[in-house]
């Protein structure tokens, strides 16, 4: 399996992170990396760490410049691609075609080629553009997976609330990890 990380410019920078140590773990899957100025910067503000040590938890890492890379051609097979954090620049260049960095290229092949786009965006609160634009993404085939905390799993800190999210957006590539505390029918229901 391989698949592309997008880390844009958007707070929680931490999800983009936490998918690519959770990937990792599994010589099965190769990573390639793209990130923009923007996650660097939020990389530093958001996390203790580095660059350096993001790059290398992937397989490959791109610039975000580099539209020569493998990953900006249709024929460089991959099971598609997810940009977490996704920020409304980076969402609004996917909705609307726009591939004058490697992200946006990266994401419109993996949309041609009708691969698995899951795009991570974190905004709050949105005004009618905002959700024009999401509808937009979503009308061309990505899958929308903004970082929502699910309550019912009682989490104890900010990393249960991460772990559960990207736990999800992996559900989505068939990725099996012990992340997700799957619902349960609770004890008081009645059987039917």
């Amino acid at each position: 399996m391989r698949i592309i990380i997008g880390m844009s410019g958007a707070s929680g920078v931490i999800y983009g992170v936490r998918l690519l140590q959770v990937l990792r773990e599994d010589a099965a899957i190769e990573t390639h990396l793209v990130t923009t100025d923007a996650a660097r910067l939020n990389l530093s503000l958001e996390t203790d760490y580095s660059f350096d040590e993001v790059k290398a938890l992937a397989d490959r890492h791109h610039s975000n410049k580099d539209i020569s890379a493998s990953i900006a051609s249709g024929s460089f097979s991959t099971d598609g691609m997810i940009v977490a954090p996704c920020s409304i620049r980076t969402l609004s260049a996917i909705a609307h075609c726009h591939s004058g960095s490697l992200i946006s290229r990266a994401a419109d092949v993996t949309l041609k080629e009708c691969r698995r786009l899951v795009l991570v965006p974190r905004e709050t609160p949105l005004h009618a553009g905002h959700c024009e634009t999401l509808l937009k993404a979503a009308r061309i085939g990505a899958i929308l997976a903004p970082p929502m905390p699910a309550h019912y799993i009682r989490p104890q800190s900010v990393e249960d609330l991460v772990d559960h999210h990207v736990g999800r957006i992996l559900d989505l590539f068939g990725v099996e990890t012990s992340l997700v505390h799957r619902w349960e029918k609770s004890s008081q229901e009645a059987a039917p």
